[in-house]
């Protein structure tokens, strides 16, 4: 396991000014997790203020240049530009998509505006753009939260990620299938894609009325564009305009996500000893992007900050980080090192790790083992 959690664990939370250090706080009925926890919490609340004036700024540069891109793209298939043309205006519109999720993202926090109504709206405007049901989403989206790290609570909202012991044991088949889902190019091009265009258009497991119904009306809303587009510019120049905005926007959020929990130090742990705090800043990354991906993907790369507390808007997390020291002792993931986590694949529960392919190919099946035993 990472030094990184037993460095905060053990050091004095460094806070700002305006927030009452620790030591004036009733200590008598608290464990040591309880505390740190309830210390941070209280260090970073400041920063979970949802501002209009902050929100309505990044409507404005987010969805504005992204219909400005897609009536560029029109323009390009109706007057008969090279299709290389709409497809180069393409890769920049993936990228305001990529931004919308993220405003989505927030939306479904209650973390973007004030008030929950204009969260709500803003929500099935942004999910139906980046075809994901609000509701549906952020039901799934809270469990994952709630579990994130937990080995017992795997399954809802998260990667499918087996123990080195859970692989050794299983099936010849259920070995194949995994292996093939853990590949790169099937992990960050097929899997995207079905899950955006297919998985999503289904209430996940466990939904309510209010999440189906969410569904059924991003996916009404979808097929509504889709024809008047259709209609007006053709099926094929409607295809040739969302399909690659949707799968490079898609690719790249399943990397993100990738990225956020899987690399070699994560923390993961079983139920009896898991630990919130731990697993949100030992089990989400601080990944360091350049200034203008930054941006790009509303300083979702500070996911250490966002799992402590998911209600902090987007356009607060670079701040709360510069302020908070506690929040500063986690080890970034630059661009370079995030690429060896492709070839992470297994959790070792011996070494507190993930661990790759590879690595175990010299270790007999598990239930030879045993049966050697």
């Amino acid at each position: 396991m990472s030094d990184i959690p037993l460095q905060f664990y053990r050091a004095k939370l460094s806070m700002p000014n305006s927030v009452t250090p620790s030591e004036s706080l009733p200590t008598c009925h608290r464990s040591p997790m309880q505390s740190v926890r309830e210390d941070l919490i209280q260090a970073v609340s400041k920063y979970a203020q949802p501002d209009y004036r902050k929100a309505f700024i990044q409507i404005a540069n987010t969805f504005l240049p992204y219909i400005g891109l897609w009536a560029l793209m029109i323009y390009t298939v109706l007057h008969g530009f090279p299709v290389w043309t709409t497809l180069l205006l393409s890769v920049p519109a993936s990228g305001f998509l990529v931004r919308i999720f993220i405003l989505f993202h927030d939306c479904c926090h209650g973390a973007f505006f004030p008030s929950r109504s204009a969260n709500r709206i803003l929500g099935y405007i942004a999910g139906i753009l980046a075809f994901t049901a609000y509701e549906d989403w952020k039901r799934t989206h809270v469990i994952h939260h709630a579990a994130s790290g937990n080995l017992d609570q795997r399954g809802t909202g998260d990667i499918w990620t087996l123990t080195v012991d859970e692989y050794l044991s299983a099936s010849r088949l259920k070995r194949f299938g995994y292996r093939l889902f853990r590949n790169p190019l099937v992990l960050f091009t097929l899997i995207p894609l079905v899950l955006f265009l297919v998985i999503q258009r289904f209430p996940s497991a466990g939904a309510k009325k209010r999440e189906r119904h969410s569904v059924i009306y991003t996916n009404l809303a979808i097929a509504a564009i889709a024809v008047v587009m259709s209609l007006t510019l053709g099926f094929q120049n409607y295809l040739l305009i969302q399909l690659p905005v949707i799968i490079m926007a898609a690719s790249a959020g399943m990397w993100l996500f990738y990225v956020q929990h899987q690399y070699e130090d994560v923390y993961w742990a079983r139920q009896h000893s898991w630990d919130l705090t731990r697993s949100g800043l030992a089990g989400s990354s601080y990944y360091k992007l350049p200034k203008v991906l930054q941006w790009i993907v509303g300083n979702i790369g500070l996911h250490h900050i966002h799992h402590v507390r998911a209600n902090i808007p987007n356009y607060n997390l670079q701040r709360c980080y510069n302020e908070v020291a506690a929040l500063q002792t986690v080890t970034p993931i630059t661009l370079r090192k995030s690429l060896k986590s492709l070839w992470l694949n297994l959790w070792d529960e011996q070494k507190q790790k993930l661990v790759s392919f590879r690595s175990i190919r010299t270790l007999p099946r598990l239930t030879s083992r045993m049966a050697d035993a």
